[in-house]
Formats: structure tokens, sequence, C-alpha cells
């Protein structure tokens, strides 16, 4: 693989985020093969489509070797998606950086008779002009959101959402939530509002998430009223619960998160499963998937304690 391409990133989070989505791609393709004309992959940051990961050296010991570090080329999201049995009718991918989407045509000359389209541009701007389409009646479709940040919008969400059509790996950036939300509300600038805004697709968090903290006493002695203070009452985990809440006002059904990385405090990332479809079918087949494939993770991998 050309230097060019080498997208380096990720840790155990990584691993234990790809292994999850691949095994819900492969019961998904399987199951929807059945009975469904056609079965799609879309994913939005798609990345390189295989990623670099430094191994860190070990020291020796009485019993083992000393190892050096190592370079190791895994597969990213796009490449275990064109690996997965039964394959997906059409692959999707899309990425605003150029040089991921040279490395991701690059990745789609390796499989000629594939239907791969690789979409260069703000993953927003792509969904929302082409998700409209009949189509959607007679094709299902898994769309994987890994955004770089808090790029992913709520009218995108919306949109896809309102295709019935399509299951939604979403891993939301909360740590990059509870960083915007300061704890008092009167240091959130414009800008971050907005953000927040635009990412959870209300303004009532400011409602919701903070409440009036009490005031203090009138100094006296120059004569000063106190300042009311609105403090955000929702912790990291409260925090979660809010972005679940709201994600069910739009999917048929969220899954309840997986968090990321799931040994530190406070997690980064909450990786959730939304279905647009409301089906009973739909609903219990990706509630069976994901419920099986979270209890099948190693117990180092579960959440211990918020």
């Amino acid at each position: 693989m050309s230097d060019t391409f080498e997208h380096e990133f990720g840790g155990q989070h990584t691993d234990i985020k790809l292994e999850i989505v691949e095994k819900y791609l492969k019961r998904y393709s399987a199951a929807l093969h059945t009975w469904c004309d056609q079965v799609w992959y879309i994913d939005a940051f798609a990345g390189t489509g295989r990623r670099t990961v430094r191994v860190k050296a070990r020291e020796g010991d009485l019993f083992e070797e000393p190892v050096p570090e190592q370079v190791e080329h895994r597969r990213g999201s796009a490449k275990i998606a064109i690996d997965i049995e039964p394959p997906f009718d059409r692959l999707v991918f899309m990425d605003v950086k150029p040089k991921h989407v040279a490395a991701l045509e690059a990745l789609k000359a390796e499989h000629p008779s594939r239907d791969i389209d690789v979409l260069e541009g703000d993953a927003n701007k792509l969904i929302k002009s082409e998700i409209a389409w009949e189509g959607w009646r007679k094709t299902r479709a898994v769309m994987f959101l890994d955004p770089y940040g808090m790029e992913v919008e709520w009218d995108t969400l919306r949109r896809i959402a309102e295709t019935k059509a399509i299951d939604v790996w979403y891993l939301f950036p909360l740590s990059g939530l509870y960083r915007q939300a300061a704890r008092d509300l009167a240091k959130i600038d414009g800008a971050k509002e907005r953000a927040i805004t635009r990412m959870l697709g209300t303004d009532e968090w400011k409602q919701e998430l903070y409440s009036d903290a009490p005031r203090p006493a009138a100094n006296l002695l120059f004569d000063m009223e106190p300042v009311d203070v609105r403090q955000r009452n929702a912790d990291v985990a409260g925090l979660e619960q809010y972005v679940q809440k709201r994600l069910k006002t739009i999917f048929a059904e969220v899954l309840d998160p997986f968090p990321l990385p799931s040994i530190e405090r406070p997690q980064k990332f909450s990786l959730f499963c939304a279905i647009s479809n409301p089906s009973k079918r739909a609903i219990s087949l990706a509630q069976s998937f994901g419920g099986s494939i979270v209890k099948s993770m190693p117990a180092s991998h579960h959440r211990t304690g918020r």
C-alpha cells in the first residue's frame, strides 16, 4: 500500500467499534438478503478504507523476548464492508478530504466487479441532496456515521430517519458535547451554542440540561445584587441519556449505546444504533442483533460504571 494512503489513527476503542459494526453488518446482510431486493452499505466518513496502527514495543522478561515497535496495516470500515458476505449490492463511500477520496478510489479499483461509489464532499450536503428517493421502498441500508468531530447535523439525521429504510450506527462525540456544554451556561458563547443546537436539533437543551443554581447572598459591602447562574445538571451519563432521548424523537428505535473507550472515564464516545424502519420485524431484528453482539464482547469492553 502506498505511503500516500497511510491513515494512522485510533486505539483500542477503534478496534472495538469496528468489531461491533462488522458483526452487525454480517448479520444484517445475511438476514436482509433473504427478502430484500437491494441491500446497501453507506459510509459517510469513510477515511481511506484502511488504517495504520503502531504497536508499542514491549520489554522482555524472564519468560518472553523483547518485541520492537511494529507498524500494522488493518482494515478500516470501508474495507470491512467490502469483505462482508453475502456482499452488499452497493457500497457508497464519502469523505471530505481529497487524499482520503483518492485512497477510496484506489480501493474501489481493487474490486472492479463491485458496485462502489466514492463521493467527495461534506457528508451532510451529500446525504441531504440524495437521500429523498422512491427506491427506498425496495432497498435497505446500513449507514455508518463516524465523524471527525461534531459535524453530523440533526437535519441530516432527520432526513435519514425519514427514509424508513436505513439502520444507522452513529459514533456520537460525547466528549465534544460535554466540552462545548460548559458547566456554567453563561460561559457558552454563540458559536458553541449554535454548534450544540445544530447537533441536537433543538435549543431546548438549555432548559433541559441546565437549571438555576442556588443564589449566593448579596454583597452588602459593595451593594451588589447576586447574579442568577444556570448550571448544567446533567453529568456525562445524563448527556448520553439526553442524546438517546433526542434520537428517539426521529428514529423508530434506538438501542442503548455502547461506551467507548469502555475502560476510560469519562468516556469519549457513545456508539448508537438507530433504526428508521418502524416495522416490528425490523426493530426486532435490530434488537436481536445488537443485543447479542454486545453480549458477545469481552467483559473488559463492557461498561463498568459511570
